[in-house]
This record gives structure tokens, sequence and C-alpha cells, in this order.
């Protein structure tokens, strides 16, 4: 399979941190340096608008996309260009803000499975509106009976997946709140803060040019977008894999491949926004497909485990088995339409690959 070329960041000439290019322009450290002051300080804003939010709602759901974007940036940042940092100090902080991030993004993803798995039903049961629960989500709408060829089935389902996720939003806003006043995360916070003054601390040895830093993200991401499975995906619905079925296990084996190359595709735009050049929009398109592509996979197990709860009636289960269904088939598309951008990127034909 020919590979993407994906754009290569210019050499630096593996210039001292602290130093300038020819030119004028800024060294590899610099733009590092300068990269980390912009993304602290916009996790300081967010920190203000959360203590300003108070009972604001959607405030405080900003503050925390805020806090939870830049913790992100900086923390696949101090990933990408340890060996450019001390690397005690690099990995000491990116572990405490992948943990705030992940905590942080935990409300966010159960409103948006319950929106995603809401949308889907009512699609597929042909009503105006099978469950209040995107209603609800929101913060308030009435419940429809469901009609059409799912009937009962699907409005009971609903009601299922809006208490089950309701559920996991309320926990996880409470863990939200519960980190966001520790202690931990005020040692965070002082951390970032210091870091939107000071350049971060280098190593102990010469750190290696930028340029070899990014390539090197670059060949992991190439790497593991070669090991996919590119020839199984150019159909936009997998039939065998649908019809014969996949226990939950062997979904997450098949799914984990695919959700690792999207976490190196954001590693890369992060690089690319560290050194240059321009992320490419290409890139950023099959970026958004395996967005797609885990957020499908994630409410297709939702439904998998909300189908699996005791004593539910035969008709609910059903239902709950076509969203899966349904869902493990947005899945499939979203692989099709990734193999189709990055095959095409490549130059080579439409469903070739390993």
């Amino acid at each position: 399979m020919l590979k993407p070329e994906l754009p290569r960041v210019p050499a630096q000439g593996g210039a001292p941190p602290a130093a300038h290019a020819p030119g004028g322009s800024p060294s590899a450290g610099e733009a590092l340096a300068g990269y980390l002051h912009a993304r602290a300080g916009e996790f300081l804003r967010g920190l203000r608008l959360h203590g300003e939010s108070g009972a604001d709602t959607a405030g405080a759901a900003e503050a925390a996309r805020a806090l939870r974007t830049a913790s992100r940036r900086i923390s696949g940042t101090l990933h990408t260009f340890r060996p450019m940092l001390d690397p005690v100090w690099a990995d000491g902080l990116r572990a405490e803000l992948t943990w705030l991030a992940t905590t942080l993004a935990q409300e966010h993803a159960c409103v948006s499975r319950l929106n995603r798995l809401v949308a889907a039903l009512t699609r597929l049961s042909g009503a105006a509106g099978a469950s209040g629960g995107a209603g609800s989500a929101a913060g308030g709408g009435g419940k429809a009976e469901a009609r059409g060829p799912l009937g009962m089935g699907a409005a009971r389902a609903g009601a299922l997946l809006e208490r089950q996720l309701t559920l996991g939003r309320t926990r996880s806003h409470s863990a939200a709140l519960q980190a966001l006043g520790s202690a931990r995360f005020h040692a965070v916070a002082d951390a970032v803060a210091l870091l939107a003054s000071e350049r971060p601390p280098a190593p102990a040895f010469p750190p290696p040019p930028a340029d070899a830093v990014t390539e090197a993200v670059r060949r992991r991401l190439l790497d593991a977008a070669a090991g996919l499975p590119l020839a199984r995906a150019g159909r936009p619905y997998n039939a065998d894999a649908l019809v014969h079925g996949l226990t939950a296990s062997a979904e997450e084996a098949q799914d984990a491949p695919w959700h690792r190359v999207r976490s190196l595709l954001r590693l890369h735009r992060y690089a690319l926004e560290v050194t240059g050049p321009e992320p490419d929009p290409v890139l950023a398109g099959a970026g958004r497909l395996l967005d797609r592509h885990r957020d499908a996979s994630e409410a297709a197990t939702t439904a998998a485990v909300a189908a699996r709860t005791p004593r539910i009636a035969p008709a609910t289960a059903y239902v709950l088995g076509v969203l899966h269904a349904d869902q493990r088939h947005e899945v499939e598309a979203a692989r099709f339409a990734f193999q189709e951008i990055w095959q095409t990127a490549a130059g080579a034909p439409t469903g070739g690959g390993r």
C-alpha cells in the first residue's frame, strides 16, 4: 500500500533551544516554549471562566471544554517533544494533565452518546421522537410515544438509555467537580501557571532537532495506518462482520488499531502546530472521520451493555440489538470513508491496502 505524503517539517538545523536560527526566526526550542506558553494561557483562561461561571451551567460547560482542550494539547505536546524537555518534569505534568482531561471528558461523552443514540433510535423507529432523552440531556423536553416498526420497544429502549446515561452523566459531573476542587488539581494549575510564564525545563543532554522529533511521530502514524485492514474497509458496510456478529471483546480488539491511528493523527497535528507547516486539511478530515468512528463504536458498546440489563422486555432488548447493529454500521461507514481519504492522499487505488 502506498502511504500518504504527510507534511514534513522543515529542518531546524539543531539550533540550541535558547538561540535564534539564522535570519532572526525563532529556534525550535523557542517555538516549543511559545506554543506551551499559549496553551497554558488558554488553560488559565478556562480556569478563570470556571471560577466566574457560578450557577451558569452553559458557562461551566464552556470552561470545562477549554480546560479539557488545553490539557489535551499540552499533554500531547509534552509526549511528542519529550526528548527536547526534562523527561521527569514532562512525564509528571503530562500524567496529571491526562488525568484532568479524562475526568472532564466523561460528562461531555455521556451527553454526546445519549444524543447520538436517541437520534438513531428516532430515525430507526420512524417516530417524531422515540424518547425525550435528547431534550432531557439538554435540560428539558417531554416524551413522545414511538411508532413504526419498532413500536413501544423503541420508547422503552430510549427511556432505559436515558436513565443509564443520565446516571453516568451525574456521576461524571460529581467526579469533575470533586477533581476541580482537589489539591491535586490546584497543584496542576500551579504547574501550568508556571509554564505560562517560564521556559519549560530543558534536558540534561543536548536535545535532538525538532524535525527529528516530529518525523518520529509522523512515522509512527504512517506505520499504524499501514497496519489497518483498509482492504476490508473498502465497502461502506462490512456485511460479513455484521452478519456473523462479534463479541464485545472482539469488537474492542477490532476497534483498537483505529483508535490508535486517531490518537497519532492528533499528536501529528499538535506537532505541526508547534513547528509548521500548516496541517493538511485532508488529514484534518481523516481525523474527523476517526472521531466519528470512535463515537459510533462507544455508542454501540453502550447499546450492547443496555441490552444486557436484567429483566428487560424482549422487545426492548430487540430494539437495543437493532441500535447496536446500526452503530456498528456507522463504524464500518466511517472506516470506508477514512480509507478513501487516506488512499486518495497516497494516490493509491481505492480499496487497496492490507
